[in-house]
């Protein structure tokens, strides 16, 4: 059994990562960090968990939790996994980071997130689809919500050298905001709005960027505006795709499908992808539509920010870090409606 352990399992995508794991079949539940919560039970908090789990929150240093761990998933906040990573790989403990801290260029980071970086070095970006391998790593760098949505809605025509303009329009959940009320998540503040932020400068741009260019290198103009609507999860994108020539829907259809072939997470539902569709699992749902009098092409992706987005793709490395089928413990249809 591998054996993993949650450093700052409290939050959202701690409790997701917990939620999966308590059943996958080839793990076993080691230890769960929180230094407020030291001592209470996860259940504390983690309500949902009642009856599945029996661990109590540790404040550990790193090199206790990588004697007792097989694997450790990072979910702290941006600027804290740097902290931990070099105590936690010693060549046999292997690492699922899903902070930013390693996902961009050292100097890409440090210019958008604004943290002097104290550990320098590469990780694979996590996004299986795109880097299968992953399989051979220690250290892998879970993707951002908003960039697996956007990046996995464009990078078949991306791929093969079609995008001329890339336009995503994200519509997000509010738990991607992170366990914290603010006053955004404000009940009154949301239900029955939808609230626009960071119109051009929202630092998942960076992300899409660098996995789009790095599919071909000649794309450039990549914009992208996120919003807050008032569900509690799941991430809709919208990406509007000027293209080099004129495509047809099926044209769409052949090439998103060779593209995706043997890509067990990623769907194409007949009709337009729905949120509700998605929620709980690990799908990604995909669908498209040619608008060719304009050479523009609507993609659209449905995720759950806290399973595809967050804790469920960092799982999926997981698997393949092991040698295990991708799907192990995933294989979960959507909680609908």
């Amino acid at each position: 059994m591998i054996k993993a352990g949650i450093i700052g399992a409290s939050g959202y995508t701690g409790g997701e990562l917990l939620r999966l794991l308590v059943n996958h079949p080839n793990v076993k539940l080691e230890l769960a960090t929180s230094r407020s919560l030291a001592g209470k039970a996860v259940t504390s908090t983690h309500k949902h968990l009642e009856g599945f789990l029996d661990l109590k929150y540790e404040n550990l240093n790193s090199e206790d939790i990588r004697k007792r761990c097989d694997v450790v998933f990072l979910a702290v906040p941006h600027g804290s996994a740097m902290n931990y990573v070099p105590e936690l790989l010693d060549g046999n403990t292997k690492v699922v980071d899903l902070s930013a801290d390693y996902r961009l260029e050292t100097s890409e980071f440090e210019k958008i997130y604004g943290v002097k970086h104290s550990d320098p070095r590469d990780a694979v970006y996590g996004l299986v689809e795109l880097h299968p391998e992953v399989k051979k790593e220690n250290f892998v760098a879970n993707p951002g919500c908003f960039p697996t949505g956007a990046t996995l809605a464009a990078a078949p025509l991306a791929a093969a050298g079609l995008i001329d303009i890339a336009v995503f329009d994200s519509k997000t959940g509010i738990s991607g905001a992170g366990i914290s009320p603010s006053e955004t998540s404000h009940y009154p503040n949301l239900a029955e709005n939808i609230i626009p932020y960071k119109l051009t400068t929202h630092r998942h741009r960076a992300e899409i960027v660098q996995e789009l260019t790095a599919l071909d290198g000649k794309l450039r103009n990549i914009s992208f505006t996120p919003h807050v609507i008032p569900s509690i999860r799941g991430i809709f994108t919208t990406a509007h795709l000027f293209t080099k020539e004129p495509l047809s829907t099926d044209d769409l259809k052949t090439i998103y499908q060779e593209f995706y072939r043997d890509r067990p997470f990623v769907r194409f539902p007949s009709g337009i992808p729905s949120l509700t569709a998605v929620r709980g699992s690990n799908f990604c749902d995909i669908g498209f539509e040619a608008d060719k009098e304009n050479n523009r092409v609507v993609v659209l992706s449905a995720i759950d920010n806290l399973v595809k987005g967050a804790s469920g793709q960092a799982i999926q490395n997981m698997n393949l870090m092991f040698g295990l089928d991708e799907t192990c413990g995933l294989w979960l249809p959507a909680a609908a409606p």
